[in-house]
């Protein structure tokens, strides 16, 4: 079963505007961010989805609600199902902190003081790794343990039985997760060294019948 996922960008939170690190926290949507809402809820306003789905975070929800109660294709609109699979990553001691700090305390006792330095020496999954490193209590999340709970996410997505070949299907995710899965399935063909903006769509397909390394294929990114 092949399926077409629209992924969106939650709307800006409070933690987004004050540049802090944002994972399995519940920093509420700005006034801006449901501006972002309700503006790419417009955009996908005529896509018929068959299935929709978020983060379980306040912020992915509300975003996609936003997003189903404009959509005049969908018809009926589908019940948003919120998986814990679809958080960020969790950041561990450093949620909430500034990102410049976390980032540091991270990347600087291996020579790469900022995220930026350190997925361009050590790769994207060194930034989660590292940061696991440095939480003194070791709650966050390594790259291993991250990538393993998205998986069943897409199984999840993969056994659902309303779900039909060539469906479409809306799902509503983090920043550091889209920018995430495109360094991974996307390689060089995109601009991957930023997160996609708060309300942007990154669209790809998702094979159910293919291993997982193989499935996602990125057809466009933060748009």
């Amino acid at each position: 079963m092949k399926l077409h996922i629209y992924a969106v960008r939650h709307g800006q939170t409070y933690f987004n505007r004050y540049n802090r690190l944002q994972g399995w926290s519940n920093a509420p949507l700005t006034a801006q961010g449901i501006t972002d809402a309700d503006e790419v809820g417009k955009r996908l306003s005529q896509i018929n989805f068959r299935a929709a789905y978020s983060s379980d975070t306040d912020r992915a929800q509300v975003t996609a609600q936003r997003i189903l109660k404009l959509n005049i294709a969908s018809q009926p609109r589908p019940e948003l199902k919120a998986i814990m699979n679809f958080r960020e990553q969790f950041y561990g001691y450093f949620e909430g902190q500034d990102m410049g700090s976390a980032w540091l305390a991270a990347g600087g006792p291996h020579g790469a003081p900022t995220y930026t330095q350190i997925v361009k020496q050590f790769g994207l999954a060194a930034t989660r790794d590292f940061l696991k490193e440095a939480d003194p209590f070791h709650d966050a999340e390594s790259d291993t343990e991250y990538w393993r709970r998205v998986e069943q996410g897409f199984q999840v997505i993969a056994s659902d039985p309303q779900l039909l070949d060539n469906d479409r299907v809306l799902i509503v995710w983090h920043g550091n997760s889209l920018l995430s899965l495109v360094h991974r399935f996307g390689g060089s063909a995109y601009e991957h060294s930023e997160r996609p903006k708060n309300g942007s769509v990154t669209c790809f397909d998702f094979d159910s019948n293919l291993s997982f390394e193989e499935s996602i294929r990125i057809v466009s990114y933060g748009q």
